[in-house]
């Protein structure tokens, strides 16, 4: 973990559940001993409180910036050795009300990234993608795809192999990040139910968000430029996981597991029963690694020959995608020994219980 040692590291949507955390684990590990973090996010009252967290650290600086102004991306990457990109419009529905907002943040913010790191000759710049953006079904996922494409060809139009080391992270849910189904699940059992599911068969890949980015580090070290690294995760059913929680939590509440109804309401519009985080295509070019794949460029070899040779590579022939009904799932035991072991059993900061799905406006006025 040397490869940290005495640099400066910049990260984008440093408030962020994605971005805080990395901020977290580069001033915090003892292995990692950069030189300087920088964060930057145009939040400005979340950035402020980020900054109070780390008063005491003189290697941790924080600057107000939008990932769609590259003038500020030039003037915050000068001298920087690594660049964790994490800044993204995330939510589905907004992103669907508001392509054009998500095409600024998602596609030119990346370009934006791509072309701040290369006048100001960063060493590596890693992207973070979504599970959303394999085979994708609305504008957020999209807009995730066409930013690892801009990463890929932004490796590739290097010339004699000079300039930053581009690269992506693919990973799917992270457990009790915000907005995601725990705490409306916790919440939701603490008044009695019903636990709102909202298909049995649902799967997902999960992993908490020390497990992603620890991962997504190491990738950073790994990368050789422009492949997509796909962090392996475990598989489970969200039936599981939300009897698992009644089963650990309801006497918590007072109530009795059996007497907390589960109610399946159906899937959102647009939403999947299962995840992929590797395409069938993509297994062509993959590498299976230790903790990931390794899917290289489709078109490698356009500007430069690059020798995709890891440590710890577990096969180079992946015969199967990688999408979480095919994967075996946790048992309910298993979920709750997670649940328990990352802390995910105590009480949400969130105060809603219900699944509201924003969309539900427009299907009701086009119903009325």
């Amino acid at each position: 973990m040397g490869f940290f040692e005495g640099k400066r590291v910049l990260v984008t949507g440093a408030c962020g559940t994605v971005g805080s955390e990395f901020i977290q684990q580069l001033l915090t590990n003892e292995e990692y001993q950069p030189a300087e973090v920088i964060g930057i996010d145009n939040q400005e009252t979340a950035l402020f409180f980020e900054d109070q967290r780390y008063l005491d650290d003189n290697r941790a600086y924080f600057f107000i910036a939008d990932v769609r102004d590259k003038d500020e991306l030039v003037r915050r990457m000068k001298g920087v050795d690594v660049v964790f990109h994490t800044a993204a419009l995330k939510h589905v529905i907004l992103c669907e009300r508001s392509p054009d907002q998500a095409v600024h943040s998602n596609v030119l913010g990346v370009q934006n990234v791509i072309s701040a790191a290369i006048e100001t000759d960063v060493d590596r710049v890693i992207f973070t993608s979504s599970d959303k953006a394999v085979n994708p079904t609305n504008v957020m996922g999209t807009s995730k795809l066409m930013g690892e494409r801009l990463i890929t060809a932004a490796n590739s139009n290097k010339r004699s192999g000079k300039g930053p080391v581009f690269a992506s992270t693919r990973f799917g849910n992270v457990l009790g990040s915000s907005g995601s189904v725990i705490p409306i699940f916790h919440k939701q059992i603490a008044k009695g139910g019903p636990v709102t599911l909202t298909d049995p068969e649902m799967t997902r890949f999960i992993m908490s968000i020390e497990e992603s980015v620890r991962l997504v580090i190491d990738s950073a070290i790994q990368a050789k430029g422009g492949e997509v690294f796909i962090t392996k995760m475990p598989v489970i059913r969200i039936s599981d996981l939300a009897q698992s929680m009644i089963d650990r939590l309801a006497p918590v509440y007072g109530f009795r597991p059996e007497d907390i109804r589960v109610d399946v309401i159906g899937s959102k519009p647009g939403e999947k029963l299962y995840e992929e985080l590797m395409s069938d295509e993509e297994t062509r070019r993959a590498i299976e690694l230790e903790d990931y794949f390794s899917v290289v460029p489709a078109f490698r070899g356009i500007y430069q020959d690059i020798d995709y040779n890891y440590d710890g590579v577990v096969s180079q022939d992946v015969d199967n995608a990688y999408v979480s009904a095919s994967e075996p799932a946790l048992s309910q035991s298993e979920i709750a020994a997670l649940l328990q072991d990352k802390g995910l059993l105590s009480e949400p900061s969130e105060t809603t219980d219900q699944r509201y799905w924003p969309g539900d406006k427009e299907q009701s006025r086009s119903d009325s």
